[in-house]
């Protein structure tokens, strides 16, 4: 059981993984209503792990008895209730900086042939690899220092609106530390879960992750390689269409695009039926599309600001499947033109 125990004993206090991770969250552990393995809700998981993949039961009660509830955790992962909290000239400015960009093209000419292999292999352009690292990690310098065992117990068991979500994760989780033989309390990330330099939830791991190094290892704590081969395997597929678009800005006029947005961020309408529908562009990007191609309107709202309208393409719901939100997508969209622009 090296997986859950390290040198015989339980590593509650583990090193962080990554060379210059920020500095740890003052956060104090609190007691669930008891030890997470007393509780029905976790035994009921626990005998599924043994019957679905042969855990031992014993085993993972000693490590739930160790997993520790924060509700800092519950309150991070929470989406804001006040409408003024969601503004999105003030989400892009915390990824369109002097730091993410420089630090792109440091990355991008330090990685140049790596890139351009992924690419060609995936079909994903360079600066999208890149600027997702940015937005996610700037590059490596926080990859999180929430032990994962806490962050994905918190919010399997503990954050009801998604507990479906985060038992799933949780349950890959359990597989990928046995799979590789890490100890379980070791591996720091996001308050989500997330891990290492693209932040990959370890359902993603486990599916989308590549040796791209060939070293014989996945290592996506650490190596910049595998990560530039993992987020190309990820966005690959996960539908992304190489050499397409990704979005192009908007104008809305009536009452009829309304209902566009109804329909959510998967594309849905043709891109010739828009103009029936009260939205127009007269972007290069949109004059050059088959008339078929689908597409979904995008509002990126700024309270006490005019609304940025924008059409989003198949490859702006692919960047979405990274992180559902459509700020998260255009600001890597954005930070991607600026980081190629500025090299």
């Amino acid at each position: 059981m090296s997986w859950l125990v390290a040198a015989g004993c339980v590593a509650l206090a583990a090193t962080p993984l990554h060379a210059a991770p920020q500095k740890p969250r003052k956060a104090t552990p609190v007691p669930a209503k008891a030890h997470y393995s007393k509780r029905p809700d976790v035994k009921a998981f626990i005998a599924e792990m043994a019957q679905k993949h042969n855990f031992v039961e014993s085993e993972l009660a000693f490590l739930f008895d160790r997993a520790r509830f924060y509700p800092a955790i519950v309150d991070l992962i929470t989406p804001p209730t006040h409408p003024s909290a969601r503004t999105w000239q003030g989400y892009r400015g915390r990824f369109l900086d002097p730091v993410r960009i420089d630090g792109g093209v440091a990355l991008w000419n330090r990685y140049e042939k790596e890139l351009a292999r992924a690419e060609k292999e995936y079909g994903v352009p360079a600066e999208i690899i890149v600027a997702i690292m940015g937005v996610e990690t700037v590059y490596g310098r926080n990859t999180g220092n929430w032990r994962v065992i806490d962050a994905l117990s918190t919010l399997a068991f503990d954050y009801p609106k998604r507990a479906e979500f985060f038992r799933s994760e949780l349950e890959n989780y359990l597989l990928f530390v046995r799979e590789h033989d890490i100890d379980v309390f070791s591996v720091r990330g996001s308050y989500a879960g997330a891990i290492g330099i693209p932040q990959f939830m370890p359902g993603s791991w486990r599916r989308y992750a590549v040796d791209y190094d060939g070293n014989g290892k996945i290592n996506l704590r650490t190596s910049f390689v595998d990560s530039i081969g993992s987020i190309g395997n990820f966005l690959k597929g996960h539908g992304w269409a190489a050499g397409g678009a990704i979005a192009f800005p908007a104008k809305v006029d009536g009452e009829t695009w309304k209902a566009l947005l109804d329909k959510g961020i998967l594309p849905h309408t043709r891109i010739a039926d828009l103009g029936k529908q009260g939205v127009s562009s007269e972007t290069h990007v949109s004059q050059g599309l088959p008339a078929d191609t689908l597409c979904a309107l995008i509002d990126l709202a700024t309270p006490n600001q005019p609304t940025e309208y924008w059409v989003g393409l198949q490859n702006f719901y692919v960047i979405t499947r990274y992180n559902r939100s459509s700020f998260y997508a255009m600001s890597v969209m954005q930070l991607a033109e600026a980081i190629k622009q500025a090299r």
